[in-house]
């Protein structure tokens, strides 16, 4: 997951700084023979903005600390070079908004690219390990917070008056990360002296729909957009993450970790061999009918003690799995995948109450939607919401933000007449953002621009058999392959990536471009990629 932007970065002791406020009109189009002191380096507001403030700092070759940002722990990059720090704070005039972008410009073997990082949950941005990473691989790196708090810190929704806080809401939606592109432009060719030859854009979750709002609404900001595991329907998704806890409570049955794990393991053992082969990894889910009922008696030891599955559990992890429906029995949205966790991050959580009864103890996310964005009281308690309730909220949703932060147009025409290319990666075991609302959002692409070939052109999507929520990040090379695509022509037909299938075990795929899936070719090792094909699926 993506991280947002810190206001200080503690990366060394600062060699010189300057705060100042620049001309409003400043030129960022300058061509000059040598690059410019970090100290100089001044901003042209975008659009509709006023610089409030410059702050430059030279920062000095080592190693980056990124401190704890709730529920993310410390962390360190190593062996980044020296790099010149700024931080540009822009506001809306009469918007009362502060929104930071930063800018980290290596002083030697600049790569003569950008690439923009973006965010996780509800930060907007890096808060320093994606950005020292950039720079460590020779890009000028950008960032954003849009003027928004931490992951989890949903402080910011209502304004004094209880009222949604639309001016930031617009921010965290598209607007900043689209002038974060055009100050991170500006900054780059007023310090070396000329434009970057290529601007990407990478992000993960929030990240991910942030790249598509890019390739949507404002198309000429990147020439590549590496946007995974995206979290667009952002309206409907996020209600839909709470269904396993409005099951469990409505049901008034939680089942234990040690159940939900039967029943996955159980399930993924059934479907396995759908691909053609025993190798601890289910290719789509989607298509796995494994009935939990059938585990119904069965006895397991869970902590210490003898649990026996009930009827009920295994009700409750039926309808999990199937998805939110209206109380008539119509589909809202996909369920959580087989075989994805649901107990990491308190999906299906559970927690006493002062009685010692269990209740639901939600993921943090979507509670915090509904708490504060739909029901207008951040102390809301979620685990009272009824199934006839739960479809109002996912109406109430989908009518008042679908087309603030939906993130779904199917219309990238622009996108694609600006020559700009779009890849994407998604879990099949994502337990946060169900695949199939991703590989729907495909399919109306195609409908809405022509077929699969053309849209094949400028958008690629790659499924990944056993991986949860941004869990290939570092574990394949799709920016060096959308690098590839941009500046030689070059399109992935495969993602080669290291997979750890349902024994612990690291085996190597490659994940073959929608629509087309993976299938074993009945002779060789089981985890080696060149044991499997890409082959165009079934209708059946």
């Amino acid at each position: 997951m993506r991280r947002r932007l810190l206001t200080a970065v503690a990366a060394g002791v600062p060699l010189a700084a300057a705060v100042y406020l620049p001309s409003a009109s400043a030129d960022t189009g300058s061509t000059a023979s040598k690059p410019l002191q970090c100290s100089t380096v001044d901003v042209k507001a975008p659009v509709g903005t006023r610089v409030e403030k410059v702050v430059s700092v030279e920062r000095p070759a080592g190693t980056v600390d990124v401190p704890a940002i709730p529920p993310v722990p410390a962390s360190q990059v190593t062996d980044v070079p020296a790099y010149c720090d700024v931080t540009v704070t822009l506001t809306h005039p009469g918007e009362g908004d502060h929104a930071n972008v930063k800018v980290w410009l290596p002083k030697a073997g600049w790569n003569g690219r950008l690439q923009t990082l973006g965010g996780s949950a509800f930060a907007a941005g890096d808060y320093g390990t994606g950005l020292a990473g950039a720079v460590k691989n020779g890009y000028a790196a950008a960032t954003t917070d849009a003027g928004v708090k931490s992951y989890l810190d949903t402080s910011w929704a209502l304004n004094a008056s209880g009222k949604v806080n639309t001016s930031l809401l617009k921010n965290f939606s598209a607007r900043s990360e689209h002038e974060a592109a055009v100050v991170a432009k500006g900054v780059i060719g007023r310090y070396y002296g000329k434009s970057a030859s290529y601007a990407y854009f990478n992000g993960c979750s929030t990240g991910g729909r942030q790249g598509y709002a890019e390739a949507q609404r404002y198309p000429d900001d990147y020439d590549g957009i590496l946007a995974n595991a995206p979290a667009i329907s952002w309206d409907e998704f996020e209600v839909a993450t709470l269904w396993p806890q409005v099951v469990m409570n409505n049901e008034k049955t939680f089942p234990t970790g040690c159940e939900f794990d039967a029943f996955n393991a159980a399930a993924v053992k059934a479907c396995d061999p759908l691909d053609g082969v025993k190798d601890g990894l289910v290719e789509n889910p989607a298509r796995c009918d494994f009935d939990p009922r059938r585990l119904i008696g069965t006895t397991l030891e869970c902590e210490g003690k003898q649990v026996t599955i009930t009827a009920a559990d295994a009700a409750v992890v039926r309808k999990i799995w199937d998805g939110p429906r209206t109380t008539s029995g119509k589909k809202l949205w996909s369920g959580v995948p087989i075989g994805a966790d649901l107990k990491f991050p308190n999906l299906a959580g559970t927690q006493p109450d002062a009685s010692g009864n269990l209740k639901g103890a939600p993921f943090p996310v979507p509670a915090a939607w509904v708490a504060s964005w739909l029901k207008k009281q951040p102390s809301f308690d979620v685990s009272t919401i009824t199934y006839g309730e739960f479809t109002r909220l996912f109406r109430q949703s989908q009518a008042e933000y679908d087309r603030v932060i939906g993130t779904d147009s199917p219309d990238l025409s622009a996108f694609r007449k600006s020559g700009g290319k779009l890849l994407t990666w998604h879990g099949q075991q994502d337990q946060l953002i169900p695949t199939q609302g991703t590989v729907a959002y495909r399919q109306q692409v195609e409908r809405e621009m022509g077929s699969s070939k053309r849209v094949d052109d400028f958008y690629r999507l790659f499924l990944a058999p056993g991986t949860a929520h941004c869990g290939l990040n570092g574990q394949t090379d799709d920016l060096g392959a959308l690098r590839t695509w941009v500046e030689h022509g070059k399109a992935p037909s495969t993602l080669t990536a290291t997979l750890t299938n349902s024994a612990g075990e690291q085996v190597t795929r490659d994940l073959c471009a929608y629509p087309k899936v993976s299938r074993y070719k009945g002779h060789g090792d089981p985890a080696a990629a060149d044991s499997f094909r890409c082959v165009t699926p079934s209708r059946h």
